[in-house]
């Protein structure tokens, strides 16, 4: 990272593209390191000394001692859950105080009644649901656009805190009426609130003018999406997608800060493609290779636990994803996971209604219309754990990186070849879109 630069790391699939990894490994070279969506339905994965950490909602780089991390005004905050990813941290020996984490005081908080709510739609919708952590995400998304949202500045004034709960709860009491189940008192949500509240007043302050003062003293900020480009509110896999907008442009509102300071994009993509929930999928694989994916790679929901539904990569969709957060570079993880897979097999474009189609006629109707078409790549059976340049992958394994680099017209800046932190190859900068 340049000085006065802000680099963006975004998920270019569906979410659990190894984001957090990526955004621990370039904390290095940030001053500040700020998540700008999502709540804790998002769980980042880190492996640093073989220890694993799993965040949900601060910043990856708090593993950086005396990097500054914020939580943005675009982000949902569980205050308990909050405290609780605090405690585990410090358990853990990671130093967590307010010189370190700045939450901003403009975030919408998650209650209690928000969870139950989305629990209570899910089961009302039966077969039809979207697939939702459960965490009260979209519900409290749903009460920041109608300006009826408790804020994180609300836990300083208990009179007024207890006005917005009470407020809040005329509307969501009915919901949970209609859903068939019972109601929630302002005393529970408050009650619930009580034992963190004060703990969390030193954290909060103004997040837009932090992160505007450090820039203009030459301070570098990394900005940290949740989730992935295809599951964006607007943009994503309609309707089977999260609550909140993933995509790189979001970055500067969901922090509070003016779009000139967005200044580089990071695309994270895995080798093969995942999603967790429910959704068209149209590389999907219900097979025997779908399950080694799943076995070798790991795939379960780092927040929820669920199994992920595993397939082959999909260009056309990270074309897409490419496109709509202007991404200058990608980095590619879980190249390790495909090997013994031969051949591996890539979509490159999706038919739909009889007519080839390189880029995605639309991300939500048609694609369950589509069929993958696609092209078959030789794979590799080499152990590339301890790759560390790009001399030491098997040249089928370079072969398919190149293959990826000519279809979406973005050169690959590092490869993920295991979970550890120095588990990668990193390529130099280069412009003609070969490794």
């Amino acid at each position: 990272m340049n000085p006065a630069s802000g680099l963006v790391v975004v998920g270019a699939q569906w979410g659990d593209e190894g984001k957090g990894k990526l955004v621990d490994l370039y904390a290095a070279e940030a001053d500040a390191v700020v998540r700008y969506q999502g709540g804790t339905n998002a769980g980042h994965t880190l492996v640093v000394d073989g220890r694993k950490t799993v965040l949900h909602l601060i910043p990856s780089g708090i593993l950086h001692p005396g990097k500054r991390c914020v939580i943005g005004s675009g982000c949902v905050v569980d205050p308990v859950a909050l405290a609780a990813e605090m405690d585990e941290l410090a358990a853990a020996g990671v130093t967590v105080d307010p010189t370190r984490l700045l939450v901003s005081f403009a975030a919408p908080v998650i209650l209690e009644v928000h969870k139950r709510l989305d629990h209570a739609r899910e089961a009302s919708a039966g077969a039809a649901k979207i697939g939702t952590t459960g965490r009260g995400i979209g519900p409290a998304y749903e009460d920041a656009v109608s300006r009826a949202a408790v804020r994180m500045g609300d836990l300083a004034a208990p009179e007024r805190l207890r006005r917005r709960v009470e407020a809040l709860l005329f509307e969501k009491n009915a919901l949970l009426r209609a859903h068939g189940r019972p109601e929630v008192t302002p005393d529970e949500i408050i009650a619930a609130l009580e034992p963190v509240r004060e703990r969390l007043l030193p954290f909060l302050g103004d997040a837009g003018a932090s992160l505007a003062a450090l820039n203009a003293d030459g301070g570098r900020i990394l900005f940290e999406g949740a989730q992935g480009a295809l599951l964006d509110v607007w943009h994503g896999t309609y309707p089977f997608v999260t609550s909140s907008s993933t995509v790189a442009g979001n970055a500067a509102v969901g922090a509070g800060v003016g779009p000139q300071l967005v200044t580089d994009v990071l695309g994270v993509t895995k080798a093969y493609a995942t999603r967790v929930g429910s959704g068209p999928f149209t590389t999907e694989l219900d097979d025997e290779v779908g399950a080694l994916l799943r076995r070798v790679g790991r795939e379960f929901g780092a927040t929820t636990g669920r199994p992920r539904r595993c397939g082959w990569l999909d260009l056309p969709a990270l074309r897409y994803a490419i496109r709509i957060n202007g991404i200058t570079r990608l980095a590619v993880t879980k190249l390790d996971v495909l090997r013994g897979i031969d051949p591996v097999r890539v979509c490159t474009h999706h038919a739909w209604r009889g007519q080839p189609y390189a880029v995605m006629p639309g991300v939500s109707d048609a694609w369950p219309e589509s069929t993958p078409v696609y092209e078959s790549l030789p794979g590799f059976t080499e152990d590339i754990s301890a790759a560390r340049t790009p001399a030491d992958l098997p040249a089928n394994a370079r072969r398919l990186l190149a293959f990826i680099e000519a279809a979406v017209e973005r050169p690959i800046e590092l490869v993920s070849v295991g979970p550890g932190r120095e588990e990668n190859v990193r390529f130099a900068a280069r412009t003609d879109g070969a490794p």
